[in-house]
């Protein structure tokens, strides 16, 4: 995962897998040259015996030390750590229990002012979205909330969590999934053709949920890694999804009440688009991207693509994508980086995960430029050869910076 903080530092964290910690990095030049840090939670195995395997990242707004707080969110299945950082990624404080109920899954981290941080996990054993907050940085996380509402209660045990954004601005805090449509359908044989997102208005206390897009297709399925939300300067919403073949986006103009989609994103050569990514800034500008291959034959899922199924990142840019048909521009933002399969499965992935689930994307909001952490297999399109990798901008059309 990657973030910019306002100084337009990037901060890049990635996993080793459940149990074997986390690796960071810092670039101080926009993304050209980074460094390594020391492990966000190094130490954590030692603290009531939890190993975290990497997660989520996030950077708010500057502390009373200067520094923008940095925060790194790691699951061990048990429960989940966040670790701290007040002084630029130099030193890291742990907390190994973040989550208030234990036996937790792919966790996601939102930070909002210098101390507010929140996570969202699934809770194992109701497979409920559990939203908790610090507001003393990480520390203590004394605030609970449910992203799906009592109205939606069938909606529990039937969905796949996306990532939390919170808007600087508003502080309103945005969680995205995909499930099923209505409470009839838990009964049947139902994909998740349904994209909700929960908003909260109180600072994540409660949330009311909204559907983004309903395909009245239901055996069409968004339930991939991962349904991801966004929000410009502005307050415009932004939601990509993906069916396992095309990328969508849907935005929405009042708070995540009402959305206007799916728009298509993806053109050729990318026939296949899985696990989006975005980022918003000036009011309309949106980045996203997504691991993409020109193969695509109707029939079987990207798990079992063949070894000449070939894939690259892929970057749309849009400078007016609060606006329904507007253009993007789209680039490979890297040469091949896999061949063949890729799994979307998680944990449970019994096919190649060499692409793992840390992928994302930043902008610099001095230079409006962006950067991307993705991972690759090559040369040798093996698990041996995977390593985290980043690809950064440096010309061409920009958001951010009023530019």
């Amino acid at each position: 995962m990657i973030r910019a903080d306002a100084t337009g530092t990037f901060y890049v964290s990635s996993e080793l897998g459940v149990g074997a910690g986390t690796l960071a990095w810092k670039s101080t030049d926009g993304g050209l040259h980074y460094t390594a840090l020391d492990s966000p939670n190094q130490l954590s195995q030692a603290l009531g015996g939890l190993g975290p395997g990497g997660g989520d990242t996030d950077s708010p707004e500057t502390n009373a030390n200067g520094f923008n707080n940095l925060y790194v969110a790691s699951l061990s299945l048990a429960n989940v750590t966040v670790s701290t950082s007040q002084d630029g990624g130099t030193t890291w404080s742990k907390n190994v229990t973040s989550a208030t109920i234990p036996g937790d899954d792919r966790e996601w981290i939102a930070a909002d002012q210098a101390t507010k941080v929140c996570i969202s996990y699934h809770d194992v054993v109701t497979f409920n979205i559990d939203v908790n907050c610090s507001f003393d940085a990480g520390a203590h996380f004394t605030q609970v909330g449910s992203a799906i509402d009592a109205a939606h209660a069938f909606l529990i045990d039937d969905n796949e969590i996306g990532n939390l954004a919170i808007d600087p601005r508003s502080h309103v805090v945005y969680q995205v999934f995909s499930g099923i449509a209505n409470a009839a359908e838990a009964l049947l044989p139902t994909s998740f053709h349904a994209v909700w997102i929960a908003v909260s208005l109180d600072g994540g206390n409660t949330f009311s949920d909204h559907t983004v897009y309903v395909n009245p297709n239901t055996s069409v399925s968004y339930g991939h890694q991962f349904v991801n939300v966004s929000v410009d300067r502005a307050g415009t919403v932004y939601v990509v999804y993906t069916d396992n073949h095309n990328l969508f986006y849907s935005f929405s103009t009042d708070g995540g009440q009402t959305f206007t989609g799916p728009i298509q994103v993806n053109q050729a050569p990318s026939a296949t688009a899985v696990m989006p990514w975005s980022v918003a800034c000036d009011p309309g500008q949106l980045n996203i991207v997504w691991y993409g291959t020109p193969y695509y034959d109707g029939t079987n899922v990207p798990d079992n693509y063949p070894a000449t199924a070939a894939w690259s990142v892929y970057l749309a840019q849009n400078r007016n994508a609060n606006v329904a048909g507007s253009k993007f521009t789209q680039v490979a933002a890297t040469p091949i980086i896999h061949f063949g399969g890729v799994c979307e499965g998680g944990i449970s992935c019994t096919g190649n995960r060499d692409l793992y689930d840390d992928f994302g994307i930043a902008v610099s909001p001095t230079t409006g430029l962006a950067s991307i952490t993705y991972s690759d297999d090559q040369p040798g399109n093996t698990g041996s050869d995977d390593h985290t990798a980043i690809a950064t901008q440096t010309g061409g059309p920009i958001i951010c910076s009023g530019r």
